[in-house]
């Protein structure tokens, strides 16, 4: 995926390195990086204990807000496809003890399906 998909809110694979040295001041001991997918400015990183969601905030994106999601809270999520008038796709998290899911929007449905079956394989497992 190339710039421009990432420009249109695709999500495309994150260097795990340098998304890890991006994070060092929060990824605990022995927590690694295994994935990451980067949808404009935003994160969202599958590491060996949880889920974190990088949610870049204002004009210069200097404002950082850090979600972080433990695999065992995430109690089910969902896939919604975009439609003919309805371009975005979303993918749908909801967590224990929340009754609003985290939502991520997609504006192709491929990216969002590559990213959803690495959350099942994380979850599910």
């Amino acid at each position: 995926m190339g710039i421009l998909d990432g420009l249109l809110g695709n999500a495309s694979e994150a260097d795990i390195r340098g998304t890890e040295k991006d994070l060092q001041n929060i990824l605990i001991a022995n927590e690694r990086v295994e994935q990451a997918y980067k949808v404009i400015r935003d994160l969202m990183v599958f590491t060996t204990k949880r889920l974190i969601i990088v949610d870049k905030q204002g004009v210069t994106g200097k404002k950082t807000d850090y979600h972080s999601i433990p695999y065992k809270t995430i109690t089910h999520f969902s896939v919604e496809t975009a439609g003919t008038f309805d371009l975005d796709a979303e993918l749908n998290i909801w967590v224990s003890g929340s009754s609003a899911p985290i939502s991520k929007e997609f504006r192709k449905d491929k990216s969002i399906y590559d990213v959803q079956k690495v959350l099942a394989s994380y979850v599910l497992d």
